[in-house]
């Protein structure tokens, strides 16, 4: 039996009972049939781009639609808020504005169960558990919603039940009746269909004999026939404007069926804040760049990575403190007292240039001592960043998070960037200077001031073995990266003296990535990637 576990991230349901106006602050509790099943077609076409339904989800469809499911209903309380919306019209020297309620079920951390009592083939019961997955809202828009199926012998969460009324039933004390529309079964519908159609071309008959049909009678059939869609997936498919545009009172091919539910099933009272859950520290969160044109040769030039890292910490401390003292040790590299942390365990913004075509598409936010709640809050809240000096406009999205060795599961061609970036699973011998290096302090000739020895010092300090250095010789290979912005700007800290290497490290034993050593290099400075061998 299909069961749809539904959780509310922000502790509301917002949906208006069929045949009721928004502002008359009423809730359809539960949320009926018909919205579940077209809910889930929708999500069909956006999240799986569908052209047209397939076959295992025709199936799906009509099973769900030949059964009145069962309902377990988490408490909750009807709540709503109330504002004035502007209506763009001035009146007397003001704006004109009319009252607009906004109602909802407060389910606080509560889940709804659902239960259809019918059967599903495997491509069915697969596809049901994708749809429910990428599920991201039921009712209005602001109804968020996290969805999974769950077994047949999975334990329903705690709450009361709502089930539909059998014909010569009656209702026990403190139960009630509620109207919900729920879809017709296919069978039913096509009965009812091919009846209609037959009424409607009983004034329209066809020439007799093998005349030709007149142009207009065959318009005239099929304008007739036109409010009738052809099969019950057809009908779940017609928005509100078309079946108004039929002048019908509801949808064909749903239907209205009294359901059961306790009378407190949606209480009046102060609506309970859902309690809100820290969520599991990661160390990695994977930002994928684009432009707002889509054009990826305007993305920013390998070139840029110190102050395009620059430009996004920026944004994220703003982000971690919202106006105020900024508490978020991962991307301040500070305590609560401003002592700067040791180790370089807090966050490297790292930008990457993973398809390989010369632009930064992608920054890694690496953080082995893990971010927290308000460092990924801050991550997921950044929707832009600039380029040039503030100039260009960077679009910023969330490609992935997790552990670090998560990234492998890229696909391509992203996946060859990551592997270079990470070494191989097992660790790699061999790495090559993918940005320039800029050693932290003045380059001496002897001790541990020389250029193998603060490399050396550099992968101590971040818990690696020490390396053979290799200085690569500025060729066609290497040239590049004395193109590279090697100075900070935010805040204006130069390094010891303006010069940069292009160098190999050859480890004894094999490395895990990624490697990122020297002046700037939590922001994108002296990164290495892995050297097949």
């Amino acid at each position: 039996m299909p069961t749809l576990l539904l959780r509310f991230p922000a502790g509301r349901y917002h949906a208006t009972p069929w045949g009721h106006h928004v502002n008359e602050g009423l809730v359809e509790w539960p949320p009926s049939p018909w919205r579940l099943v077209r809910a889930l077609l929708a999500c069909g076409y956006t999240t799986q781009h569908w052209m047209e339904v397939p076959p295992a989800g025709r199936r799906l469809f009509e099973a769900l639609a030949g059964a009145l499911p069962l309902y377990r209903l988490p408490p909750a309380m009807v709540a709503h808020s109330r504002h004035f919306m502007p209506l763009g019209v001035l009146e007397r020297g003001r704006e004109k504005t009319t009252l607009v309620f906004d109602a909802w079920a407060d389910v606080s951390n509560g889940a709804l169960a659902v239960r259809w009592d019918c059967s599903l083939d495997d491509d069915a019961a697969a596809l049901f558990a994708v749809l429910a997955q990428h599920l991201g809202y039921l009712g209005r828009r602001d109804s968020w919603v996290e969805a999974r199926s769950i077994a047949d012998d999975a334990e329903l969460p705690a709450g009361t039940d709502a089930y539909p009324h059998v014909d010569g039933q009656r209702g026990d004390r403190g139960w009630e009746q509620v109207s919900l529309v729920v879809p017709e079964d296919a069978a039913s519908y096509r009965i009812w269909r091919e009846g209609r159609v037959a009424q409607a071309l009983e004034a329209l008959p066809l020439p007799p004999g093998k005349r030709k049909i007149p142009k207009k009678l065959e318009k005239d059939r099929a304008a007739a026939i036109a409010p009738y869609p052809v099969d019950l997936l057809d009908a779940l498919q017609r928005d509100t404007a078309w079946w108004k545009g039929h002048r019908w009172s509801q949808p064909p091919g749903s239907r209205r069926v009294l359901y059961w539910r306790r009378a407190d099933a949606l209480s009046v009272g102060t609506p309970v804040p859902p309690v809100r859950h820290a969520p599991a520290s990661v160390t990695t969160m994977l930002l994928a760049l684009t432009t707002p044109s889509g054009s990826r040769s305007a993305l920013p030039v390998v070139g840029r990575t110190l102050p395009q890292a620059e430009l996004l910490h920026r944004a994220l401390v703003a982000q971690a403190g919202r106006g105020a003292r900024v508490d978020c040790p991962e991307l301040t590299g500070r305590d609560a007292t401003g002592t700067p942390l040791t180790g370089h365990r807090h966050a490297h913004l790292l930008p990457v240039d993973l398809d390989g075509d010369g632009h930064l598409d992608h920054v890694l936010v690496h953080a082995p001592m893990g971010l927290g709640a308000n460092a990924q809050r801050a991550v997921r809240a950044l929707k832009r960043t600039w380029t040039k000096g503030g100039v260009g406009e960077l679009h910023v999205a969330i490609a992935g998070q997790g552990a670090i060795d998560d990234l492998r599961a890229m696909p391509e061609p992203l996946d060859a960037g990551i592997v270079a970036l990470l070494g191989a699973k097992d660790g790699s011998h061999v790495w090559r200077s993918a940005t320039p290096l800029v050693l932290p302090r003045h380059q001496k000739a002897r001790g541990a001031n020389t250029l193998e020895g603060q490399v050396n010092g550099e992968l101590a300090s971040r818990g690696l073995p020490a390396a053979m250095v290799d200085v690569l010789p500025w060729t066609d290979d290497t040239r590049h990266l004395r193109h590279a912005i090697r100075v900070r700007r935010f805040p204006a800290r130069p390094p010891p003296f303006d010069a940069a290497f292009a160098v190999r490290l050859v480890f004894a034993e094999p490395v895990r990535g990624p490697i990122a050593i020297g002046y700037g290099s939590h922001f994108g400075l002296g990164q290495f990637t892995a050297v097949a061998i």
